[in-house]
């Protein structure tokens, strides 16, 4: 029997804080290698959104506005990094991977990646969108 993967909807969306430390603290505990990516990936969101509120849970940074919620999660892996909008199906044109509920992500794995101008209008139409609550 596959195993049963539980949307967003079923999970209790983090505490938000206005304080970036606990995004500082939680890259600091990444892999090394990928500190230049996640520090540039968090530099580029919080450059393009006002007003952010942070959270880290589940080991994955959250993203959020107190009027849309919970727009972007982060997770850091070994090699690369996901960046999920949780109201990516709404987008024009939409994240390229996944394929369940609202949610849609990319994967990246350099810092060059960042300069895709699709990522910032991403992260622009993430800061009009309700997200995640």
């Amino acid at each position: 029997m596959p195993k049963i993967v539980k949307g967003y909807e079923a999970r209790r969306p983090p505490e938000p804080v206005a304080d970036h430390s606990v995004i500082d603290d939680w890259i600091a505990g990444v892999m090394p290698a990928i500190h230049p990516l996640v520090r540039g990936i968090d530099d580029l969101i919080c450059r393009i959104i006002p007003g952010l509120q942070f959270a880290v849970k589940w080991s994955k940074a959250h993203y959020g506005t107190a009027g849309l919620g919970w727009i972007i999660e982060v997770a850091a892996y070994h090699k690369s990094a996901n960046v999920v909008f949780f109201a990516g199906a709404d987008m024009e044109p939409a994240p390229p991977l996944g394929d369940t509920g609202r949610a849609r992500y990319i994967k990246l794995y350099g810092l060059d990646e960042l300069e895709d101008p699709a990522i910032r209008t991403w992260i622009e139409q993430a800061a009009t969108l309700p997200g995640w609550r």
